[in-house]
């Protein structure tokens, strides 16, 4: 590699980085935030345009830039949609799962989910499960995520907490 080489990615790295940081700033940090498969998906394509840009001496900054504004603008606007659509939501996002509940797991929902008996042990313990009896509800969230509600109180779960996981 040639010193002009060196500084060219160099160069390639900063200002495509700075790029990236303008355009979060613009759109928001939901950019990267785990949210669904469309932000899963937008974070793959942009990991590819900035090493694209970085490392291809053909892509110059600019087509990296308007392919970063393009990927961003689609993910807000998907966003968007889904906030606003009921269809859009149920087209583009998966729903939330029951994977235990009130202390008994849901087989049938773990197969679905694709996941493992120990998978779900280990975000038992991991959220200091001591007793079976005490999980009111685990949850496959839409972001891949799993959330353990539990508690050795005889306190109800909000409805509101339960919004939009699909029932058994």
């Amino acid at each position: 590699m040639t010193l002009y080489s060196a500084l060219l990615i160099i160069t390639s790295v900063f200002a495509i980085f700075a790029i990236m940081i303008i355009f979060t700033r613009i759109f928001g940090l939901r950019t990267f935030a785990k949210m669904s498969s469309i932000d899963f998906a937008s974070t793959i394509a942009i990991g590819s345009i900035l090493a694209s840009t970085i490392l291809n001496k053909n892509q110059s900054i600019e087509q990296g830039a308007l392919a970063l504004f393009c990927i961003i603008t689609l993910q807000t606007i998907f966003s968007f949609l889904v906030r606003k659509s009921k269809l859009f939501k149920k087209l583009l996002t998966n729903k939330p799962q029951f994977l235990m509940l009130d202390g008994e797991i849901i087989d049938e929902n773990l197969k679905k989910c694709n996941i493992s008996l120990d998978d779900l042990l280990e975000k038992l313990r991991e959220a200091n499960v001591k007793q079976m009896k005490n999980v009111k509800a685990v949850i496959f969230e839409s972001t891949g995520d799993i959330s353990v509600l539990h508690g050795s109180d005889n306190t109800e779960i909000d409805d509101i907490i339960l919004k939009d996981v699909e029932k058994l």
